[in-house]
């Protein structure tokens, strides 16, 4: 008999632990995938197109040809037979227009770094020498670079489409029988209530990560493996296969450290399938890593939108309709998801408030920049900043306090789970907790009484206070919603747990780290519900042949559907352990409980830990007939519903009405992300991801040219914050756990960057209301705030041109 354990209590789940990656990622034992080298690799340099619209009259590649240690230069007319079109794995309507996008531009380029041509040559600076030399003549054609001209086809990106519009997506709450009639509600409240209408642009932004992208392909093993800077191996396999014909089973994609993503890494790219072509072509490995300059000018964008919102009210406040028009710029090309990110947004418009009656429409438009994609938050940011601009600006019109009127519209925690008027069921939420504990931490009646003060003194430094409550659906799924906007993927995550005869564990999860500290995290999970040591878990992951069966990590997925799969996985192994615990015990399977990683025979003394039973199946001395000789086991999740994390988000904002300069005086958030697995790591994602957020409100924009040039291709003019450029975040947590996994946990990855834009601005504009601003467009830099202030008038002053800008009288519902 063995002698009794004390049972392991569950420590690891909650705990603060330090990441086990970091060890390696700040010591520099990291393999980026600019670090491999292979025997015989050959690199690549991309000439690109300095034009945003133009016809390719000629190529000449002699000289770049007779370069030093250049082995060959190919064009897309060399390869237009076998490089394929990039795909869109999202169209949104059926009807979408979709151009063809070849990864190497055969003979028109539609954007401003659109590859023209590839140097081969032995090394990567030889490359890109001779990519100097390569001569190309263009006929430069008139681009269509405003988003509304495009909309109207004022200039056509694609000529040979017709037209610029690709698709439009609708949602009605009255046709979907989730509401009613919004223009019904608006025009009710035009007579007895207020209608409150607004436009608002959302600049476009660039993702920035820290390790450009980068890929190496090497044919010469019987599979061909692809190295590559990605958050998605899987998906990446399987579309290597569809478009250029190889057969899947001979792929092999490795996503290794990978630095950062924030969705500029979910995306096929034309460097990997140019790579992979030429590769093949060569019977050579070949790398290809992009300068700083090249990611910022080519690898995709995002958010780029008109927002035309219109909101309906009583004069108590109660909000009765709200109607959303977004025109969305794809840029020159639908990306893999591009299309579908501003539908993510149709969901999320009417957030946490109870809203009768929903329209949303949304244009997408085809222009002559760099396309567009996911960017953390991805559709969601957009959507959290229209709805949280519209309630202050309701909030000004009825004169009321900004948080009274948030709650008086809110779903109250009593009335959960909750179908909202676009159709989804919120499972869970305290919007009221986490507001109470956010205004408790910021000061805010303190706050508002200084603001007050600021104001009567005529201070020019003035105090804005602004407010974002926000929820988003995290998790991507259930695959039947997917499949039902006709999504090309489903939502489900795999996992696979081994036990080995030592008594250790491998776990092996299809969702694909870059930054978010899935080592750590998963290997907590497991050792609570298996009763190992955290140290004795080793995680694999982004690895197509050690882990064969995923879907990857975007959408703040990872735990809410990754890790669900690894608990289902767990569970297995430990059902799988009774049968063989109960014969080595002499009981009954019946008799068997598993606790804190040991199998005892209940209401006696006697067990075994899960590491004896584990070295017990693998000598298979004496196991039950029947049963095989293994633990190891593997589960496929996919959810029943999405993921809905909340928030309060409270900012106070400090301007100087003399210059225009903002600075931020306080930030407090309050977020219910439900069970938290290690609270060091969540508090690591709310800072990163307020820090987005908070740059889009402050600082970042991509800017063109009259000609469609990036002008702002450089660190120079991208302005990317730094820690000196902002203060401590004032961070804490409530858990309403979720109801639609085991975990109890919600999606935290892009929680930050969602709701902490709308509560900058808000504050900003909260500062300067007093002077007739109503609206300031981002980036609020200090010329635009002094502009707005000084050129306001009566409806706020143009951003660019520090003129009066048009205004909505909501009495008249019309454009003064």
């Amino acid at each position: 008999m063995t002698a009794v354990q004390e049972p392991k209590v569950a420590t690891e789940i909650g705990r603060d632990r330090r990441r086990k990656e970091d060890q390696r990622l700040i010591t520099g034992r990291t393999r980026w995938t600019d670090n491999i080298t292979l025997p015989g690799m050959l690199h690549l340099a991309m000439v690109r197109s300095p034009f945003a619209h133009a016809k390719i009259t000629a190529i000449n590649v002699d000289d770049a040809k007779a370069s030093t240690n250049v082995v060959t230069v190919i064009t897309g007319r060399d390869v237009a037979e076998e490089q394929g079109s990039l795909p869109n794995a999202w169209p949104i309507t059926p009807d979408q227009v979709t151009p063809a996008h070849p990864p190497v531009a055969v003979d028109r380029v539609t954007f401003a770094g659109e590859i023209v041509a590839v140097v081969v040559a032995r090394t990567a600076a030889e490359a890109r020498d001779a990519a100097e030399l390569v001569d190309v003549d263009y006929e430069e054609l008139p681009a269509a670079l405003d988003l509304k001209e495009s909309a109207e086809d004022k200039i056509l990106a694609h000529p040979d489409l017709g037209t610029n519009k690709s698709a439009l997506w609708q949602f009605d709450s009255g046709a979907a029988g989730t509401g009613g009639d919004v223009n019904a509600a608006i025009e009710k409240a035009r007579g007895d209530g207020v209608v409150i209408e607004r436009e608002f642009r959302q600049q476009r932004l660039i993702p920035a990560f820290m390790e450009p992208r980068s890929v190496v392909v090497d044919p010469t093993g019987e599979q061909i493996t692809m190295w590559s800077a990605t958050q998605i191996p899987h998906i990446l396999r399987f579309l290597l296969a569809a478009v250029l014909g190889i057969p899947e089973q001979k792929i092999r994609v490795i996503a290794p450290d990978v630095g950062g993503g924030f969705g500029g890494k979910l995306q096929t790219t034309p460097e990997e399938f140019i790579a992979m072509v030429l590769a093949r072509r060569l019977g050579k490995p070949v790398k290809y890593t992009e300068t700083r300059s090249e990611s910022l000018m080519a690898a995709h964008h995002g958010r780029d939108q008109w927002q035309k919102l219109t909101l309906s009210a009583e004069r108590d406040g109660t909000v009765t309709g709200l109607k959303v028009e977004l025109l969305a710029d794809l840029g020159s090309y639908v990306s893999l998801v591009g299309g579908g990110v501003p539908v993510l947004g149709a969901f999320m418009f009417n957030s946490i408030y109870k809203f009768p009656a929903y329209h949303f429409s949304c244009q997408t438009v085809l222009t002559n920049k760099t396309w567009t994609d996911a960017y953390r938050g991805a559709g969601r940011p957009e959507a959290t900043f229209g709805i949280e601009r519209m309630m202050d600006e309701l909030a000004v019109e009825l004169d009321m306090e900004p948080l009274e009127l948030r709650a008086k519209n809110w779903i109250t925690n009593t009335e959960f789970p909750f179908t909202t008027v676009a159709g989804l069921e919120y499972d869970s939420g305290n919007y009221e907790e986490a507001t109470a504990l956010a205004k408790e931490h910021f000061g805010y009646d303190e706050l508002r009484a200084e603001q007050k003060a600021r104001r009567e003194s005529g201070d020019p430094i003035q105090l804005g206070i602004g407010i974002s409550t926000f929820t988003e659906m995290c998790g991507l799924a259930p695959s039947r919603v997917l499949g039902s906007l006709d999504y090309g993927a489903g939502g489900w995550e795999h996992a696979e747990v081994r036990m080995l005869p030592t008594g250790k564990v491998e776990v092996v999860t299809g969702a694909s780290a870059h930054g978010q500290g899935h080592e750590t995290a998963f290997s907590q999970i497991v050792a609570d519900r298996l009763g190992v040591s955290f140290d004795d878990i080793e995680v694999l992951h982004g690895d197509t042949q050690v882990a064969p069966k995923g879907l990857d990590t975007y959408g703040s997925r990872s735990l809410v559907v990754g890790g669900e799969a690894l608990v289902k996985a767990v569970d297995k192994v430990i059902e799988k352990a009774k049968p063989i615990a109960a014969h080595l015990l002499e009981a009954s399977v019946d008799d068997i409980e598993f606790t804190a990683g040991r199998l005892s025979v209940r209401g006696t003394d006697k067990g075994m830990a899960i590491g004896e039973v584990a070295l017990a199946t693998f000598a298979a001395h004496n196991l039950p007939d029947g049963v095989e000789a293994s633990l190891d086991s593997a589960a496929t999740y996919d959810p029943i519903n999405f993921n809905y994390p909340h928030g309060t988000h409270l900012c106070a904002m400090e301007v100087d009405t003399e210059t225009g300069a903002v600075k931020m005086r306080k930030y407090t958030c309050v977020d219910d992300i439900g069970n938290i697995i290690n609270p060091l790591i969540v508090s690591g994602q709310v800072h990163g991801g307020l820090l987005q957020g908070i740059a889009q409100a402050l600082w970042e924009e991509a800017v063109y040219d009259s000609a469609g040039t990036l002008v702002s291709g450089s660190f120079v003019d991208y302005l990317v914050p730094t820690a000196a450029d902002t203060i401590s975040f004032d961070i804490d947590h409530r858990s309403t756990a979720s109801l639609t996994n085991t975990l109890g946990t919600k999606g935290v990855g892009e929680a930050g960057t969602i709701a902490s834009t709308p509560a900058v601005v808000n504050a900003v504009l909260d500062a300067v209301r007093q002077f007739g601003v109503k609206d300031i467009t981002m980036p609020c830099t200090p010329e635009r705030v002094w502009k707005a202030i000084h050129g306001a008038g009566a409806g706020g002053a143009d951003p660019t041109t520090g003129e009066a800008m048009p205004h909505f009288d909501e009495s008249e519902g019309g454009v003064q």
